[in-house]
């Protein structure tokens, strides 16, 4: 699978759209197919939302974000994928922090940490969650541990 990443350094990004549908007839099980396809083809963030739509059905409300350049392939998928009858789209703006990745060395072996760097200072940061949840399957311990660990291998 092509990676969809943005670049990692700080910048601001004009060219984005928010998209949305609203769905009241949609299996449960097809919402995490959708999920999968959306950010196959090049969505950068797919999140669901319950809401009550007309007559106080229950209903999910479907949002994504992506570049103007996959508006196209983002609505083919919606009006394929799922029972929606309609899409609404607005522009948006989105500021990225710089990333860095750094190796953190745990007993157990080392994992990635994600930082989030603004105005040339560490604001953010978090280990890669797949890295952590294999070390904690592999070793047999609980995943909290292994975030405990490294939150203390990082700060020494």
């Amino acid at each position: 699978m092509q990676s969809h990443l943005p670049p990692s350094h700080e910048h601001v990004d004009m060219e984005m759209v928010k998209m949305e549908v609203n769905l009241d007839d949609i299996p449960g099980e097809w919402l995490g197919y959708v999920m999968d396809l959306l950010f196959e083809n090049g969505a950068n963030d797919v999140f669901y939302t319950p809401i009550y739509m007309k007559k106080n059905r229950p209903g999910t409300l479907l949002q994504l974000l992506c570049s103007t350049a996959k508006i196209e392939k983002m609505k083919e998928i919606l009006f394929t994928e799922t029972t929606t009858l309609g899409i609404r789209y607005y522009p948006l703006t989105v500021h990225r922090l710089e990333r860095i990745f750094e190796q953190v060395e745990t007993e157990w072996g080392n994992v990635t940490v994600k930082k989030g760097i603004y105005a040339g200072q560490v604001v953010e940061w978090a280990p890669e969650y797949e890295e952590c949840k294999q070390m904690a399957l592999s070793h047999g311990i609980p995943l909290k541990k292994v975030y405990d660990q490294i939150r203390k291998s990082a700060n020494a």
